[in-house]
């Protein structure tokens, strides 16, 4: 079981746990305070009513700066939501065919993969053969080549159609916004 008293290593160290002979200290509105003890620092930021937290540990001498602590690390939490809210993790996304489809058959498959290409993601347009029509690759070529040519707006093709067994593959990848 952990121990409740234990620092948690990733929060900056704060107010007494500041364990160095000197420290250079700005103050909350960035002018910075010279170089003086743990203790006066402390003393100072007490006054203001703030925080003394320590910002560059590898400095010579360490960097402290007077500031709000609570509102420091909310600010920073909600710039981590922030960040993890604008990432996008790109999925691979299939679209399965024969190269016998029918017209309409296809313009399905090309407009979910033009959704899957807008939302962000990868797409893996497949075409199985079954039987002897592995004969008629040059075929399914044409088919995969069309639908790249059909996507070249929202996609660009990340790895050329190749066979691979008894199937045709090829991959696109959202096009870059400019």
């Amino acid at each position: 079981m952990k121990d409740k008293r234990r620092v948690n290593r990733d929060l900056p160290k704060i107010n007494e746990r500041i364990r160095f002979p000197n420290i250079r200290v700005i103050s909350g509105d960035g002018e910075q305070l010279g170089i003086m003890t743990p203790a006066e620092a402390l003393a100072v930021a007490e006054e203001e009513d703030l925080d003394l937290v320590l910002v560059s540990e590898t400095a010579k001498p360490p960097v402290c700066r007077i500031m709000d602590y609570g509102k420091y690390k909310f600010e920073q939490e909600k710039r981590a939501r922030e960040a993890k809210k604008k990432q996008h993790n790109a999925d691979l996304k299939e679209v399965k065919m024969r190269y016998k489809i029918e017209e309409h058959d296809y313009q399905v498959r090309v407009n979910n993969a033009q959704r899957f290409l807008k939302a962000g993601d990868k797409v893996k347009a497949t075409i199985t053969f079954r039987g002897r029509e592995i004969q008629h690759s040059n075929l399914a070529q044409k088919l995969l080549d069309r639908m790249a040519k059909d996507l070249e707006e929202v996609g660009e093709i990340q790895q050329r159609p190749k066979r691979e067994g008894r199937n045709m593959m090829m991959i696109l990848a959202p096009k870059k916004s400019s």
